[in-house]
């Protein structure tokens, strides 16, 4: 089975019709999980834990692509 990592990260945007950080240095490296169905439950924990901040995003990129 080919290995298909996917990597969850985010933090503060300076605009929600962008995807630009404000601080690049502050973003936060969930981790890189080994399929997409641990990343998704991964990305959805801390999407949901950080729903009061309306700027907070977080991403998860296809590292395999």
């Amino acid at each position: 089975m080919t290995q298909r990592l996917h990597l969850v990260f985010g933090g503060e945007l300076t605009d929600t019709q962008r995807s630009e950080f404000r601080d690049p240095d502050e973003i936060d490296i969930v981790g890189i999980f080994p399929d997409y169905q641990s990343a998704y439950n991964a990305w959805k924990s801390k999407a949901q834990s950080t729903v009061d901040n309306a700027h907070m995003r977080y991403f998860i990129a296809h590292l395999h692509r």
